[in-house]
């Protein structure tokens, strides 16, 4: 019998409730169907890691970090870019944190994986938009009443100066981070398992880059992930940024199914 993990990235209510800081248009259909296959697959699912992008209310991806030359905080989706901040546009409202401002934005530029953002305050550690969305987490609830301590958590850095889309690693690295551990328990996840389900919130950001470091940092052989396709979407807008990754997942062997297709996955 083969054996099946399923890998939920940031299933949590800002991003999937309609009243969530930074909902991604169908994430609450998204996370409702996942629920429905954990409990229809309850018997057949060997494991299941949630992840969870935590913050605190003073971020640098965050309004309040920055000041423009009227002292007025970006609008959220503001892109600020290296030259914005050297050249006096934009500017950490706190003085004291200038110099990790200049810094944070030209290794961010160094690293190419993406221009400073400016995102709604979510996620926040404690408060509702941090929970897991409540139709998925009763499913997996359930699981737990039949699966005992088969289900994991990773919770991300709350570095208050980095962002950090990916499981693995913040955007630029500061200070201490959990990587080290989180490597070598989805090394062993891998090892462990003859398939992995890709779930989770969003497809252009968290769940690209936590897959494509998975493939850099613990299995260039992407071959026993699927992405199931229709319990993911992207922040809109940014849906390139999801197209980007199915290419290049495709390409190290990750599978692509819907939730009615995986049977083939499942030995039905």
């Amino acid at each position: 019998m083969k054996k099946i993990h399923l890998l939920i990235i940031d299933a949590q209510n800002d991003f999937c409730d309609k009243s969530g800081a930074l909902y991604v248009s169908g994430a609450d259909d998204d996370m409702k169907r996942l629920a429905d296959f954990i409990n229809k697959y309850r018997s057949k699912i060997s494991g299941i890691t949630v992840t969870f992008d935590l913050h605190k209310s003073f971020h640098i991806a965050s309004p309040v970090f920055w000041v423009d030359e009227n002292n007025n905080n970006p609008a959220p989706f503001t892109i600020i870019k290296k030259d914005d901040v050297m050249g006096g546009k934009y500017r950490a409202s706190v003085k004291e944190y200038q110099a990790i401002a200049e810094e944070y934005v030209t290794n961010l530029e160094k690293n190419g994986r993406y221009e400073l953002c400016i995102w709604p305050p979510h996620c926040i550690a404690g408060s509702f938009g941090a929970d897991i969305y409540k139709p998925l987490y009763d499913a997996i609830e359930e699981y737990n009443k039949v699966n005992y301590n088969k289900v994991e958590y990773i919770f991300k850095d709350m570095n208050s100066f980095t962002e950090q889309y990916s499981i693995l690693r913040a955007d630029v690295e500061i200070g201490e981070n959990n990587s080290a551990k989180t490597i070598a328990y989805l090394s062993q996840l891998v090892d462990n398992n003859d398939v992995i389900f890709i779930s989770g919130e969003a497809l252009s950001h968290c769940v690209a880059n936590s897959i494509l470091d998975i493939a850099t940092y613990v299995s260039k052989d992407l071959s026993k992930f699927v992405l199931l396709m229709d319990t993911v979407s992207c922040v809109s807008g940014f849906e390139y940024l999801g197209d980007n990754f199915l290419d290049k997942a495709k390409g190290l062997g990750m599978k692509v199914s819907t939730i009615l297709d995986t049977g083939v996955f499942l030995n039905e």
